[in-house]
Parts: structure tokens; C-alpha cells; sequence
């Protein structure tokens, strides 16, 4: 078995979770500072052109307001065309409007705006800071998983706007919630314990769930057959809705757990195959043996 590690995707199946993206705090904030030279220099359609006409007589602010308002309108009419139960991480910039937003005078003000606001989302994984969100940006940073970081509000070209160290940084969409992560350190409070011999990965699977989840009390180690008996797997006994937060969080700490494949309720998820999300697996012929009664890791 290969022990390529991939970074959680996206559009995988998951349980649904209560993550929230932030509003777009600094859209009208953007459009004050935009000048009338950038949106004449702008491509617009048919629409946008009746617009400008109408507005002749406004201040070049209330002309760029005006302006990014029918974008926010045509990106709201996209947003309810998403199929049913999809999550956006915010309005979705066209690629001939990206100018607009990143004109320096529009991110310093989204950056003002967020400082005032002071927004922060938890980021879910891993990410890496880009320096725009254009595709060859460069890379200037890294944000560890389970960090407090300041939003604009502001998406653009499938990366969102967020503010380290007072500079507009860019990171992956769909990767910031409303909520704090569970933390894998802590303390087992339960007494429960797993024997010596098994896996150091085993041991870590065991304490950041006893820290996580100290109601349970039962996990399953040696016995006879395959990676339990090479002392790589762990049977955390579970059923229901926390059997899934525990999958998942288990999931989203792979990395750093040391987690190979998991089992539950008869899906699988695995590192090799991590893009393909949880996948179904044959009928095992009771509940135990397809996993509706605990959740199974492996451990490299």
C-alpha cells in the first residue's frame, strides 16, 4: 500500500457540518475606492453600458458602487443556480471583473474594512498563503490548521481574501468556518487506555479522540486477524451521528494521526484514494462486520 498523502478534496462526501463562510463585509467598502478610469477600462456587457448611461451624472464613487452592485446581482442569480444542498464560500468574481476587485486601491480598502470589522473564520486544514488569486501567484506562506485569521468576505477566482500580518493574502476556498476545530492535544480524562505494542499512530488515534469524545469508553486493539494483529488498527465502539464526528474528525487529522484508511457504517475513506471521498463497500452480513457499531482505523 502506497503512503502518498493527499489534502482533503473539496467536493468529497462528507457529513453534513455546520461550517460557515463570512459575508462579503468588504464589497461596498471596494466600490467607493474604485475609480472611474477602471471601469471605463473594463469589459461590460450590454447591461453595464445602459447602466454607465443612466449614471452619467453621479460622482465616479456612485458610478463604481452602481457598477459593482450589477456584478453582485449577476453572482447572486449564479449562487441560486447551484444545485440543492451545495455550499458556496462566497460570491464568485468573474474573471473579467478579478481586475476590479484587485486594483490596489480596492484591496487596500477590503483590507481597511476587515480590520475594522474584525471577521475571523478557523481554518479547517492546512493552507497555503498565495500572494493573489490569480493562478500563478506565488506562494508567500503557510496557515496551520485550527488558526483564528481575519477575512475580507471577499472570493475571487476560487480563492478567498484573508489578512495576515496587515497584507491581503489569498487561501483555497471552502476551507474557513464560523466553528473552532477540535484540538488534537488534551488530556484523556476517561481512564481508558490502549495496551503497549500497538502503533505510536494507534496511540495517538487513542488520546486525541479520549480528549475529543471522553464519553467513549470502549476501543478495540490486538486480536487475530490483519492490522489488528500487526497492532496497526484501532476500533473505536460507537454508533449514530458520533460515530461520524468522530470519523471525520478523525479524517481531518489523517496527517498528523498517522491514519491510512477508516471505516464506518459500511463506507470507506483512504489516503491512496482521498479525492474519492467516503466510497461504499460490499455487505458484510451484520452490523458489526460492516462497521455500524464502530468506527475502524488503520494506522501506518
Amino acid at each position: 500500500m502506497a503512503h502518498a498523502r493527499h489534502k482533503r478534496e473539496t467536493n468529497a462526501r462528507r457529513r453534513p457540518t455546520a461550517a460557515v463562510v463570512a459575508a462579503p463585509v468588504a464589497f461596498v467598502a471596494t466600490a467607493a475606492v474604485v475609480t472611474a478610469g477602471v471601469l471605463a477600462g473594463d469589459p461590460v456587457a450590454s447591461s453595464d453600458h445602459q447602466l454607465t448611461a443612466q449614471t452619467s451624472g453621479q460622482s465616479s464613487a456612485n458610478r463604481a458602487a452602481a457598477a459593482l452592485g450589477s456584478v453582485a446581482d449577476r453572482e447572486a442569480s449564479v449562487s441560486r443556480s447551484l444545485p440543492r444542498g451545495a455550499k458556496s464560500a462566497g460570491p464568485t468574481v468573474p474573471k473579467d471583473k478579478a481586475a476590479l476587485m484587485l486594483a490596489p486601491a480596492a484591496v487596500r480598502a477590503a483590507v481597511a474594512a476587515a480590520r475594522s470589522a474584525k471577521t475571523k473564520l478557523w481554518t479547517t486544514s492546512e493552507l497555503n498563503l498565495w500572494s493573489s488569486p490569480r493562478e500563478k501567484a506565488e506562494q508567500v506562506g503557510v496557515l496551520a490548521a485550527g488558526e483564528h485569521v481575519l477575512v475580507t468576505g471577499r472570493k475571487v477566482l476560487d480563492r478567498e481574501e484573508v489578512v495576515v500580518e496587515g497584507k491581503a493574502r489569498w487561501v483555497t476556498a471552502g476551507y474557513l468556518s464560523e466553528e473552532e476545530p477540535p484540538a488534537l492535544g488534551g488530556e484523556c480524562t476517561n481512564g481508558t487506555s490502549v495496551p503497549d505494542g500497538v502503533s505510536e499512530n494507534v496511540k495517538k488515534v487513542h488520546a486525541a479522540v479520549c480528549a475529543n469524545f471522553p464519553d467513549i469508553s470502549t476501543y478495540g486493539t490486538f486480536r487475530s486477524d490483519g492490522e489488528h494483529s500487526q497492532g496497526l488498527a484501532v476500533d473505536i465502539m460507537v454508533s449514530g451521528a458520533e460515530g461520524w464526528d468522530i470519523a471525520e474528525f478523525l479524517r481531518d487529522n489523517y496527517a498528523d494521526l498517522g491514519v491510512s484508511y477508516l471505516i464506518y457504517e459500511q463506507q470507506i475513506w483512504s489516503v491512496e484514494r482521498g479525492g474519492e471521498g467516503w466510497r461504499g463497500m460490499s455487505d458484510r452480513g451484520s452490523a458489526t462486520a460492516n462497521h455500524f457499531d464502530h468506527v475502524h482505523v488503520t494506522t501506518y
